[in-house]
Parts: structure tokens; C-alpha cells; sequence
């Protein structure tokens, strides 16, 4: 069992190394259809299942302390030569995406109720509104709708792990969803000259050298913002219980990478290799905290919050094939709504960096408005 912190973090990073390596160098067929970051998410989840990470104050410190610096510093190099005026061209249409990702969730609430009502707790309904503002909002907002609910304790609990469990298994989704895009938008017959547009403007970073001094100069300003940004984030005013210091520091190096997007730091060679780098790392540690052995301890409202992200997906699909809507829309939307605003950036940027910003912005949309779904589902379950 490893409960040193530093050994914990080798681990992750000697299997993200390993699994580069033979993604890049191997070739191999499975990794056309798997990407590298799911199956570093397989094994560290693999691993914690079986009890290799202990349950220590170390390995938690380490852990939070590494994301919590990773992630603004990875969100701002991804943001680097974005360009704003194209994601604007992008148009009204994926503020529906958004509205009908959120709105098909509330609907797998009220479906997966109406199969379970009769099995789970009484008063189960307001432990499903939390998990509801949850999964269209974020943590926050599922205390939030929690407390104001009054939602049973044991009841809370067994959310809690559905919402661990589930969260786990949607992203794992959405990460792989990734390798069959181009299928996908085959099927829907989708539009994407929008998106190769984006993709497109990464070439201009090929011919570009990667060197001592635009690496040292990435991750020493990216990881110089992100402390900063914290700091910044962590003295400005709560507004409520959705904008946090989290929220201000994501905003912060949003707002700056865009900005730094239209100038010549913005194209410093290597931001790709960098920021993806921290990705592994970022999804090494949220896989580490996975645990899939606790499916036991609350099956049945396991198998509710699966036949909420069922219905989810088949209402998605079917929006997605009505409108010719391509599969990275979909997908950022759906992980805004249930992983959150750690989440939505890291999917988009796994299916273009240069779209990071829907992400952020459909995740911050989902915080504000998260507590308010909440308590709608909770109100349209109480009269079921």
C-alpha cells in the first residue's frame, strides 16, 4: 500500500510515461479506439480499487495540492493563441446545446424516479435534487439544494457515491468518446468546418521549434499565473455559494489566456506538449480517487443514477441527429453539467485546445445555474 505522497505521484507519472511512450512510439490499434489518458485512468482507478493508495494525509496533500496548481496553469496554456472571434462565429447554437443538456437531465431525474420510486427511501427524492444540482451545476450547488432540502443524512450518503461512481464512469465516457468523433459526425451528419477551422490554426505550431527557453518560459508563466491567480481568487468576495475562490481563479487565467491568445507570448512553441502533460498528471490524480468497490454499498440508487445518465445520452443522441450537432458540442456540455468546471476544460481540450474556452464557459454557466435546477427537480419529484 503506498501512503507517501511522493511515491503516489511517481506512480501516476511513471504510468502516464509508460503510456505515452507506447501510444507515440508503438502504434498499436487499441490505442486508435482507447486514448492515452483513459487508459491512465483505467490503471490509476484499477490501482486504487485494489488498495494500492492508501487512505493518508500525505497522498491527499500532495494530490489536491498538485491539481489544484495544475489546473489553472494547464486551463491558460490551452487558452494560448485562441481566438476569441472564432468561438463568437461559433453562434447561439451551442448556448442551446447547453440548455438542452441540462434540461435532459432533469428529464432522467424525473424517469429514473418514477422506475425506483417505489423501491428507495421515503424522502428519497430530496437526495436526488441535490445529486440533480449536482450533475447540472457542480459540488456547490449539491450542498447547496442538500441543505435547503433538507435531505436525510444516509440519504445524502448514498448520492455522495452515485455521484462519485457515475461521475467517474460519464467522464471515462466522454474522455474515449474522443477517438470515435469523426464517426460520430458522420452519423449526425454534422457540420464541423467550424472546428477544422480551430484545428487548422495548431499546425502553424509544427513548424515552430521547441526549445529550452519556450519550454522554461511556458511552465514557469503558467505555473507563476496559476499561484497567483489562487492568491487573487482566494482574496476576492463569495459571492453566494456558486462563485468562489475557485471560481475566481479559473476566471482569472481564462480572461488572461485569452488575452495572452492575441499576443506573440501566445504562440510560444510547445503549449500543446506542455498543457498535455498536465493533463495526464490532472487525470492520473481524479482516476486515483476513484473507487469502484462502494457500487455495493448503495445499488439501487446506483442504478437510478444510471438511468439518468441513459436517458441523458439517448435524448443528447437524438438532439444531436435532429440538429446535425457535432459529437465535441455534446460532449463539453455533458461534462460541464455533470463533472464541472475541473472537467469541461479538460474534454474540450482533449478534442481541441482551441476550444477550451466553451468548455469554461459552458461549466461556468452550469454553477450559477446549478442550485436552481436542483430545486426545480426537487420540486417536480415531491409531486410525483
Amino acid at each position: 500500500m503506498i501512503t507517501d505522497g511522493f511515491l503516489f505521484l511517481g506512480v501516476l507519472l511513471a504510468m502516464a510515461g509508460v503510456i505515452v511512450y507506447v501510444e507515440r512510439r508503438k502504434q498499436y490499434a487499441l490505442f486508435r479506439y482507447v486514448p492515452g489518458f483513459v487508459m491512465l485512468y483505467l490503471g490509476a482507478a484499477a490501482l486504487n480499487t485494489a488498495g494500492v493508495f492508501g487512505d493518508s494525509e500525505s497522498i491527499e496533500t500532495v494530490g489536491s495540492g498538485v491539481q489544484d496548481a495544475l489546473l489553472p496553469a494547464m486551463i491558460l496554456l490551452l487558452l494560448f493563441r485562441c481566438d476569441v472571434r472564432k468561438i463568437v462565429r461559433l453562434g447561439p447554437k451551442l448556448l442551446l446545446t447547453f440548455a438542452v443538456t441540462a434540461v435532459s437531465i432533469v428529464i432522467g431525474f424525473i424517469v429514473s424516479y418514477l422506475i425506483f420510486q417505489g423501491l428507495l427511501d421515503e424522502g428519497s427524492w430530496r437526495g436526488l435534487a441535490a445529486l440533480s444540482a449536482s450533475w447540472t451545476g457542480g459540488s456547490a450547488n449539491m450542498v447547496a439544494v442538500q441543505g435547503i432540502l433538507e435531505a436525510p443524512e444516509n440519504i445524502f450518503g448514498h448520492v455522495l457515491i452515485v455521484d462519485t461512481i457515475v461521475y467517474s464512469l460519464w467522464l471515462l465516457v466522454m474522455f474515449s468518446s474522443v477517438a470515435f468523433s469523426d464517426r460520430f459526425n458522420r452519423w449526425t451528419k454534422a457540420d464541423t468546418s467550424h472546428l477544422d477551422v480551430h484545428a487548422a490554426a495548431d499546425t502553424e505550431d509544427e513548424a515552430r521549434p521547441i526549445d529550452l527557453a519556450s519550454l522554461m518560459t511556458l511552465i514557469a508563466f503558467s505555473l507563476f499565473v496559476s499561484a497567483i491567480a489562487w492568491q487573487i481568487g482566494g482574496v476576492l468576495p463569495e459571492i453566494g455559494i456558486v462563485v468562489t475562490g475557485t471560481t475566481w481563479t479559473i476566471l482569472i487565467v481564462s480572461v488572461l489566456g485569452l488575452i495572452i491568445g492575441s499576443t506573440r507570448l501566445g504562440k510560444t512553441a510547445g503549449s500543446t506538449e506542455v498543457a498535455t502533460i498536465m493533463l495526464y498528471v490532472i487525470i492520473g490524480i481524479i482516476a486515483s480517487g476513484s473507487d469502484f468497490s462502494s457500487i455495493a454499498e448503495a445499488p439501487l440508487y446506483l442504478l437510478a443514477g444510471l438511468v439518468v445518465v441513459i436517458v441523458h445520452g439517448l435524448i443528447m443522441a437524438i438532439y444531436a441527429k435532429l440538429t446535425r450537432t457535432e459529437l465535441f458540442s455534446i460532449a463539453v456540455a455533458s461534462t460541464a453539467n455533470i463533472g464541472g468546471v475541473a472537467s469541461a476544460p479538460v474534454v474540450a481540450g482533449a478534442f481541441n485546445r482551441q476550444l477550451v474556452p466553451v468548455g469554461v464557459l459552458f461549466a461556468l454557466i452550469g454553477a450559477f445555474g446549478g442550485t436552481f435546477v436542483g430545486l426545480l427537480t426537487g420540486q417536480i419529484l415531491a409531486v410525483l
